[in-house]
């Protein structure tokens, strides 16, 4: 496993947010690589990614306020995308980055699409994981059908058991010991001795508010992206990211890639064998681009 040491941050409210600091302090010339985790995730669901590139290049993964280490929010209808593009712009100015390379899962995506938009000539290439500007409804219901019930566990097998109970549909190939990895992931042992989600209930809330199950029409953040080298990868039986908006979306960006990674749906966990190999030709593109430029 690759090091890292703990960074912090502080966002406009005051909130002590957390992110995992691997590979070289200066990234050896290159870019920083920025990874955002989905609505439930944390810094955790990188680790495998930050393990095979640490060595050559320097990654910042993110805790959104409320995951993981991150501080968690006194107000919960502060857990949106409005006020996490205000966190990550304090994050960018705070570790003064001039330059940087942004991946993202579901919501991380989101939120790279609008960093991208937010922060015009600052992004040097863009990894979308499962998401797009337009979000299947089918995929809406099903997180908000799971998300903040507040779920504990006596232990990692029961945990990795009630994961499979709620995804199973999208990794249908998983064994026991895939599922304990990704319990690992998601959760954590509390003093109590209880294996609870590694995140606060509270980020459901702004779901119960009608209107706020997405945040609307996109598209437009695509004028940011055309020149910029960017990756989509996408679960072939994703619920969030249809196979129509993965197509006009490569129509739409001349510098995208897109890959899709059979029997897996939202999302893929982006250390699948395809995806790495995917991840090292952008990261060749982005290479290029910047030496092309200098």
């Amino acid at each position: 496993m690759a090091e890292w040491t703990d960074g912090h941050w502080t966002s406009k409210d005051g909130l002590r947010l957390h992110y995992r600091d691997y590979g070289p302090a200066d990234g050896a010339g290159r870019p920083p690589i920025i990874c955002i985790p989905g609505l439930t995730r944390n810094a955790r669901d990188f680790a495998a990614v930050a393990d095979r590139l640490a060595d050559r290049w320097r990654l910042l993964c993110v805790e959104l306020r409320g995951r993981g280490e991150s501080e968690r929010a006194k107000d919960p209808m502060s857990y949106v995308p409005a006020t996490y593009l205000e966190d990550l712009g304090a994050l960018i100015e705070q570790a003064g980055l001039e330059r940087f390379i942004l991946f993202g899962t579901s919501l991380g995506g989101i939120m790279s699409m609008l960093i991208t938009a937010t922060q015009p000539g600052k992004v040097a290439g863009l990894l979308l994981n499962d998401i797009g500007p337009a979000i299947d409804p089918a995929g809406l219901v099903r997180i908000r059908n799971y998300v903040g019930k507040g779920s504990s566990y006596p232990t990692w097998l029961h945990a990795a058991r009630g994961l499979a109970e709620v995804h199973q549909p999208a990794y249908p190939d998983y064994s026991l010991d895939d599922w304990l990895d990704m319990a690992k992931r998601l959760f954590k042992l509390t003093a109590a001795g209880r294996i609870v989600a590694d995140y606060d209930a509270g980020i459901a809330e702004p779901f119960r508010v009608p209107g706020n199950e997405a945040p609307g029409d996109l598209w437009p953040l695509a004028e940011a992206m055309k020149p910029i080298p960017s990756l989509l990868v996408r679960g072939a039986i994703s619920d969030i990211l249809s196979a129509e908006t993965a197509d006009r979306m490569v129509a739409t960006l001349p510098l995208m890639e897109r890959i899709d990674i059979a029997r897996v749906g939202h999302a893929p966990t982006l250390f699948e064998p395809e995806c790495a190999d995917a991840i090292d030709r952008l990261l060749a593109r982005i290479e290029a681009a910047e030496a092309a430029s200098a």
